[in-house]
């Protein structure tokens, strides 16, 4: 069994690296304001350092296991860059796809959000929905609704950003969808899609789903270009182009097609496929990381530590809204201290 300790320490500079991106938003949360959310002359002076333009079309990546939100901007050529990561407060239920209501989760897979789909007068500030159930869930029975990304640290199946954070990643992705681009794309994920990190969850039940959800992450991590994403046999299908359109029916069987993407990159997916592929196969055993309702980035978990919650609701919510089941939130999945089972957390 790998220690703890070791996935504690590799996962804690990869959020220090992450937080840094951030501009350490736990160490220097901005003022908060009840205006609309607007670009500010900082990010749009960000982005002409990394030759991206505010009315560039916009993607968003989200990772439950590490608690962040990544906003991506596509240059001149149609490549995307990533543009900056954001900590996430807070996120309920556990790894794995939303199929119910009232189950808590927060959803995985991949959604497009148009304007008509932004919120500038939520609840929770502002925020905009995710579109769950989309055409592959509706059609596998899940059901649910007003699933969003939104501001405050309070979720029973969003994605809870604080204010500061979803008043930047709004005011981008608004930008994005006024200067033309239809929709955006919102691509959800358990965790990381690393090798290491499948080995971690290697029981999970959800193990044939993640895997399908890797294709599509490996075909924008190695192309820095959306993937083309369609449904059938019950399962997302990426950069095919079929015989009379996409699928109508995503539990049907898939018609022909034939890949828009290139051999090599065609190749150079199968290969990360692979990897994890043998590093399943390999004799080891390692616990999977428990998650006793949700969690929360390492830097909003300090915080909550240090100062508790209804301080941290009032530094991060204009409406000072609760953080939710805070109890829940100061386990750290890595410490090992949270050695509760999925089974048990549901009870």
């Amino acid at each position: 069994m790998r220690p703890y300790s070791s996935l504690l320490q590799k996962f804690l500079a990869v959020s220090l690296i992450a937080t840094g991106l951030s501009g350490c938003v736990a160490m220097e949360l901005a003022e908060l304001s009840s205006e609309p959310p607007k670009l500010s002359s900082t990010i749009v002076a960000e982005m002409s350092k990394k030759g991206v333009r505010p009315e560039d079309p916009v993607l968003v990546r989200i990772f439950k296991q590490e608690s962040e939100l990544e906003v991506w901007k596509a240059d001149a050529s149609g490549r995307y860059k990533l543009f900056k990561t954001y900590p996430m407060c807070r996120w309920s239920g556990q790894l794995g796809p939303k199929t119910k209501e009232g189950d808590r989760q927060a959803p995985e897979g991949f959604y497009h959000v148009s304007a008509g789909m932004l919120n500038p007068q939520s609840q929770y500030y502002v925020s905009f929905n995710l579109g769950y159930p989309n055409r592959l869930e509706a059609a596998l029975g899940y059901s649910g609704e007003a699933l969003m990304v939104h501001g405050a640290c309070s979720s029973s199946g969003c994605y809870a950003m604080t204010d500061q954070g979803v008043g930047e990643i709004y005011a981008m992705v608004q930008k994005s969808l006024q200067s033309g681009q239809e929709r955006f794309q919102v691509q959800a994920y358990p965790f990381r899609m690393t090798a290491e990190n499948f080995v971690t969850h290697r029981r999970d039940p959800n193990m044939p789903f993640w895997l399908t959800l890797k294709e599509g992450y490996d075909y924008f991590a190695l192309s820095k270009r959306q993937p083309k994403v369609a449904t059938c046999e019950r399962r997302y299908v990426f950069n095919r182009e079929f015989e009379g359109g996409d699928p109508r029916n995503p539990l049907a069987a898939c018609p022909a097609a034939t890949s828009i993407a290139s051999a090599d990159l065609q190749a150079l997916v199968a290969a990360e496929r692979r990897k994890v592929d043998v590093a399943l196969s390999a004799e080891t055993s390692n616990d999977a990381l428990a998650y006793v309702d949700g969690g929360m980035h390492p830097s909003f978990r300090a915080l909550l530590k240090k100062q508790g919650a209804t301080k941290l609701a009032e530094d991060i919510s204009i409406i000072k809204y609760p953080v939710s089941r805070p109890e829940a939130a100061l386990p750290d999945p890595y410490s090992g201290t949270s050695a509760m089972t999925s089974e048990a957390a549901n009870d």
